[in-house]
């Protein structure tokens, strides 16, 4: 018997890979997260299919899995698990660092939450699901392991498998997979007619905590020091004016630099605010440091610089050791845009500046977002490297991301960069794979590309890695003019 007996009969297609998952739980956990990450792909196919949802913008599992149809129609939960699963196997596939069985562990814990409850509501045979999602590891037999060059041949013996039927594929084969699909929507409409309400426990903290790691090891937190969780705090509101921090992010001088507070996946992120300055105040008051504020449901995040004026905001992660220093750093030294300098060799136009200082103001502001809008010819681009010029100068921004609808523009950006800002060095993300810069240009496809990239087990383009985004063309007021936008972290 094993964990994923009853996928035979409720998503057959799948279950030969959740036996191989399990039966390396213990033996080879980097080949569990592996097989793991194998059944995700195929189940957000097989739902996408059954649930008539059409291919988001780009077809791979993470655009699937962040859709906005797919998230209407899987609850938050489930996608959390999903992400948790793809990101934890693309690191235990692509990062030299050995992989614990405790990892393999959790993976096929929420592994099997998934396709129970996938089997549940979204097979022909819900009757034969467990009636408990907990995965059993007494259960799991134990296969011998794989090497990771045996890993990287089947990873790429799959990536043509599964990219054979679409380039091959004919009308009378498409026609054919939609009758098939047609016909298991009804069946699936049958059974779940006659099906009892779904009780089971999915173990929504526990995806949580493991979602809110993931993350933190991609913003290269090792989280193995005692005091990186549940760190005891006192000075609370409470009867013994004591309380425990789900995580505290060190810096280097042992002073904290970001506390994280966890609510459960069910509840809004704003819960956990007050929980998280109280924290916040009780670590300033021992260390004399105020920490950045983190606070999360393990689906959504927000990050609260208090102490710097600003109001919380959503992200997509957690910002590394040394970004969180560089932001607490800029606190106190960071200038005020509005006395700093135009450099009038770059943009000299009296308009040029006046744009300039006008998103300086805005920025100044504490708002975080700045439109210009320019008459075709008058300088658009020299105007933004005036603009970078005068917030590196001032300490507000150390690494630039400007972004460009078509590759000739990309091109014209960077040399236009190289020649105005040459103590900035300039890397074009769609020719060039050099990471360490100062302004980098890429169009959109590229850096959605790159976005989900993990080098070395850390995430290459975290949240906090750029300090200002620039989105050329932003939009189109009337065919004379053109547009820049621009966000600041």
């Amino acid at each position: 018997m094993g964990n994923f007996d009853f996928v035979r009969q409720t998503l057959p297609s799948m279950h030969d890979d959740c036996a191989r998952a399990e039966s390396y739980l213990s033996s080879d956990p980097r080949s569990a997260c592996f097989y793991s990450r194998r059944v995700v792909e195929e189940l957000v196919g097989y739902l996408y299919g059954v649930l008539s949802l059409a291919t988001p913008y780009r077809d791979d599992l993470a655009a699937r899995i962040s859709d906005a149809a797919f998230k209407t129609k899987v609850p938050a939960g489930i996608t959390q698990k999903l992400t948790a699963i793809r990101r934890i196997a693309n690191t235990a596939v692509h990062d030299n660092r050995q992989v614990g069985p405790d990892v393999s562990l959790m993976v096929l814990r929420e592994l099997f939450h998934v396709v129970v409850w996938a089997s549940y509501h979204h097979s022909p045979q819900p009757g034969v699901v467990p009636l408990q999602a907990q995965f059993d590891p007494s259960l799991a037999a134990k296969a011998a392991p794989l090497s990771r060059e045996d890993i990287a041949r089947l990873a790429a013996k799959f990536n043509e498998q599964d990219e054979a039927p679409a380039l091959a594929a004919k009308d009378e084969n498409l026609a054919a997979r939609d009758a098939e699909i047609a016909q298991l929507k009804q069946q699936i409409a049958a059974a779940q007619a006659a099906a009892a309400p779904d009780t089971r426990d999915y173990d929504e903290a526990g995806a949580r905590d493991l979602f809110i790691d993931v993350l933190l090891h991609e913003a290269g937190w090792e989280l193995s020091d005692a005091r990186d969780r549940e760190y005891e705090v006192t000075g609370m509101p409470n009867a013994d004016g004591k309380g425990f921090v789900d995580y505290v992010l060190w810096g280097a001088d042992g002073l904290p630099l970001a506390v994280v507070e966890a609510k459960r996946t069910s509840k809004s992120p704003e819960v956990g605010q007050q929980q998280a300055k109280l924290y916040a105040d009780c670590l300033e008051k021992q260390f004399g440091r105020r920490p950045v504020i983190f606070y999360t449901n393990g689906y959504e995040h927000r990050i609260w610089d208090d102490a710097g004026g600003y109001p919380p905001r959503e992200t997509q992660g957690f910002y590394t050791r040394d970004e969180l220093e560089l932001f607490i750093q800029r606190r106190t030294t960071k200038m005020p845009l509005s006395s700093a300098t135009v450099n009038t060799d770059i943009a000299g136009r009296p308009y040029q500046a006046r744009a300039i200082k006008a998103a300086g103001d805005t920025f100044d502001r504490k708002q975080r977002e700045a439109l210009l809008v320019m008459a075709t010819g008058s300088g658009k681009t020299r105007t933004t490297i005036a603009l970078v010029d005068l917030l590196q100068k001032a300490n507000w921004v150390k690494r630039v991301l400007f972004l460009a609808d078509r590759t000739a523009l990309v091109r014209q950006a960077a040399n236009a960069f190289k020649a105005h800002l040459p103590g900035s060095t300039t890397v074009n993300l769609v020719t060039e794979k050099v990471v360490d810069g100062r302004v980098y240009v890429s169009t959109y496809p590229t850096m959605m590309n790159l976005i989900n990239d993990v080098e070395g087990g850390t995430r290459r383009f975290g949240p906090g890695y750029f300090d200002l985004i620039v989105i050329d063309e932003a939009h189109h007021l009337r065919s004379s003019t053109t547009s820049t936008r621009c966000w600041s972290a």
